[in-house]
């Protein structure tokens, strides 16, 4: 059977979001963004806020299990943090050798670290001899930092450091998230290595999906951005069929569609701003809202009122007189006193 999992994204994609999307459902995992291990042991806590649904068996509401991911460079350090989160019964570690972000890949760490296979071959043994023997550990990388030339070295180091499965994300750091992205190099992954091989980038629709995995030749795909641009990317691709035809974009059927789906996306849109509420400081509650529809734009043009509707505003109260104006159900009894 064939897994869908919804990936890590850093500032994008949080527990809030994760609830909201599995809520949904078709996805049979999901990845937390990424804790950043640099030189410390850090305390339970922050793997709770990273991760809160640690606290619950380590799945979302709708039952989805959680990894959590870890991201540093000191295999010492990583190894020390893993045995420390696995003391909270993740479903998972995740170890992150993907991030492009300059922030990140400055201090030695995310996709950086592909230009050294030893090393991270090192960093994923250390944790694999850190952690129990029940709990997984994946890894997620890129194609490279600037070129594919150490890809396939990369992929190997991680098998024989320990993880048991390696999700691909198929562009190099310099490529970022830049189209296309390079389905067939994951298929050269997936032949070098005999642990499980997740095919990761550019999967916005069903049709992306199918070709990806063609191209790949992998059973698993993870979704990124395009799930948070479609909430129900995931259900979809569970719905299609050998011959099934996209609606035509711009075609009656099409709008009909989009338009019968936007009434779905307003009760989510209640719910994520809801938790959103609850979870962050007011001041910054409107624009974790503006950033998700920001995204919607792309898949609902219904998104694109309600984006410019909210996106001059500042306030928690105003910005729920907005959201009911454009029909979005706000849910008072789960908003802080």
């Amino acid at each position: 059977m064939s897994r869908l999992l919804l990936a890590p994204m850093e500032g994008l994609a949080d527990c809030v979001l994760r609830d909201v999307l599995t809520r949904v459902g078709g996805y049979d995992g999901a990845v937390t963004e990424f804790v950043r291990i640099s030189g410390t042991l850090l305390p339970t806590k922050t793997y709770r806020r990273i991760c809160p649904e640690l606290d619950h068996g380590s799945r979302t509401f709708a039952g989805t299990p959680v990894v959590v991911q870890l991201l540093g460079s000191d295999p010492q350090c990583m190894a020390e943090n893993a045995a420390r989160l696995a003391e909270l019964a993740p479903a998972g570690i995740d170890l992150n050798f993907g991030c492009p972000a300059p922030t990140v890949n400055r201090h030695g760490g995310g996709a950086m670290l592909l230009d050294d296979p030893e090393h991270i071959g090192r960093i994923a043994c250390a944790v694999r001899e850190a952690v129990p023997a029940g709990i997984p550990i994946s890894a997620k990388m890129r194609l490279g930092v600037s070129g594919t030339g150490r890809a396939l070295e990369c992929a190997r180091a991680l098998e024989a450091g320990g993880v048991s499965s390696l999700v691909v994300h198929a562009r190099t750091k310099v490529e970022g998230y830049r189209p296309p992205a390079h389905w067939e190099w994951i298929a050269r992954i997936r032949a070098a290595v005999s642990v499980a091989v997740v095919a990761n980038g550019e999967v916005w629709t069903a049709d992306d999906y199918r070709l990806c995995r063609a191209a790949s030749t992998c059973a698993d795909v993870m979704l990124g951005r395009g799930a948070v641009a479609d909430p129900f990317l995931a259900r979809r691709i569970r719905a299609i069929a050998p011959g099934d035809e996209a609606l035509v974009p711009g075609s009656a059927a099409a709008a009909a569609a989009s338009a019968a789906e936007w009434l779905e996306v307003l009760p989510l849109l209640a719910e994520f701003w809801a938790q959103v509420q609850a979870r962050v400081e007011a001041r910054h509650a409107p624009g974790r809202l503006k950033l998700w529809l920001a995204s919607l734009r792309g898949r609902f043009v219904q998104a694109e009122a309600l984006y410019w509707a909210v996106r001059p505003l500042r306030g928690c109260e105003e910005t729920s007189r907005a959201l009911e104006l454009h029909g979005v159900p706000v849910i008072a009894e789960l908003l802080p006193a």
